[in-house]
């Protein structure tokens, strides 16, 4: 199916490759963190997140989508958990590149045209009536989770050693 076209407009190989880009942009915010920064420590401002818990939740939404909503498969999730979930960067990296790998199955496995199997009982249900409308919500959180990644970065590389930001 690499070669399909998402509503006729992108092929689902070009469709990863931009959540591949977004998926590597966040491996490197990690890297740049490194394990003293990734968790816990977070821009002093209301609803920031820590690296790894943004991480944590940018996989339950790729598992929710991809997997539950658009295929049917269960996939269990604690969404308040994934806020407060910590690890270090090869815990935060090992649960990326799993995600990424099933993702890449799972949008394979789509039918663009298609209704979710199991789409959401909440919020704005038309936004979501296809398979392909789905995917584009799943690349739609990945870039806006990673520029929170890429905020929280850059003020805590920022910040004086020892001081809060």
């Amino acid at each position: 199916m690499s070669g399909e076209r998402l509503g006729g407009v992108i092929t689902v190989d070009s469709y990863l490759a931009y959540c591949d880009h977004a998926l590597d942009s966040y491996a490197g915010c990690l890297r740049a963190l490194g394990d003293a920064q990734v968790n816990g420590v977070v821009p002093a401002v209301e609803g920031s997140n820590s690296g790894f818990a943004l991480v944590s939740h940018a996989v339950g939404v790729m598992g929710h989508w991809a997997r539950d909503v658009n295929r049917g498969i269960e996939v269990p999730r604690d969404r308040d958990a994934e806020f407060t979930a910590t690890g270090s960067v090869d815990e935060a990296l090992a649960q990326l590149e799993s995600a990424r790998g099933r993702l890449h199955e799972d949008a394979r496995a789509a039918d663009p045209a298609a209704s979710p199997v199991n789409p959401p009982t909440q919020g704005d249900r038309t936004a979501y009536a296809t398979q392909g409308d789905v995917l584009m919500h799943i690349y739609e959180e990945l870039v806006q989770h990673l520029g929170q990644l890429e905020v929280t970065r850059d003020v805590l590389l920022a910040a004086p050693e020892g001081s809060a930001p």
